[in-house]
């Protein structure tokens, strides 16, 4: 899962008020620590969330530690990246991607 100070770990707890309620859009990385490929993509989340201080939010969820989340947005594999925007899930992508694939994610939803 992605290690940088600028990415807030989120569970079933705290996703409503961390994600639903932000008031920037949130780019949510769905993993799993047992995750290769999710531990390949950590790193690309870091960065981004170290280049957009400020104007994106940036969130991991373990879903082994959120089930209820991951049940209520239909996470069915990880990597799962996911963009909300006032409450809504408005972008999602499966798998590894790169950086640009999430920027434009994160800018056209």
């Amino acid at each position: 899962m992605a290690n940088s100070k600028n990415v807030v770990v989120v569970d079933d707890a705290n996703f409503e008020a961390e994600v639903l309620k932000a008031d920037k859009p949130v780019l949510v990385d769905f993993g799993a620590t047992w995750c290769g490929p999710c531990k390949a993509l950590a790193p690309v989340v870091a960065g981004l969330a170290d280049e957009t201080v400020g104007k994106y939010k940036v969130v991991t969820v373990d879903i082994d530690d959120a089930p209820g989340v991951a049940q209520k947005y239909g996470i069915r594999g990880v990597p799962t990246l996911a963009v909300f925007r006032s409450g809504a899930k408005t972008a999602s992508h499966v798998g590894v991607t790169t950086k640009a694939k999430i920027l434009e994610l994160l800018e056209t939803t």
